[in-house]
């Protein structure tokens, strides 16, 4: 599967913006898709995570704030962002696997595909 990942733009802090990681490829619905970020000198961190069956898990950092949720009949899982922080700048990566069990939905070597980034920028 190939996964595209879009939306990402400069916001102010408290707005909000919409990421969209669009998949090809067959079988989309049986895919677990994670979505990752990592800041400027930082590690990638996960950030949440839609299973096929469309349970959702999250950083801390991020609930209450981020929804994620999938489209299968659009091959789409989008990332809602809401409340942006400054500390929320980072570029977002979407990744998926077909076999990712639910102990490992946070580990990002644990997904066998991952799309390109696309950057948010949350400016005080």
């Amino acid at each position: 599967v190939q996964l595209q990942a879009s939306g990402g733009g400069l916001v102010q802090a408290g707005g909000s913006l919409r990421l969209s990681c669009a998949a090809s490829g067959d079988s989309f619905s049986r895919y677990t898709v994670g979505w990752f970020r990592q800041a400027p000198g930082k590690e990638r961190t996960f950030v949440a995570a839609v299973r096929y069956n469309h349970n959702t898990v999250y950083a801390d950092s991020v609930k209450g704030r981020f929804t994620v949720s999938r489209d299968n009949a659009k091959s789409t899982v989008y990332l809602q962002m809401s409340s942006l922080k400054p500390e929320d700048t980072a570029v977002y990566y979407c990744a998926a696997d077909s076999r990712i069990i639910l102990s490992s939905l946070r580990t990002g070597r644990e997904y066998d595909y991952w799309g390109q980034g696309t950057l948010v920028t949350v400016s005080s």
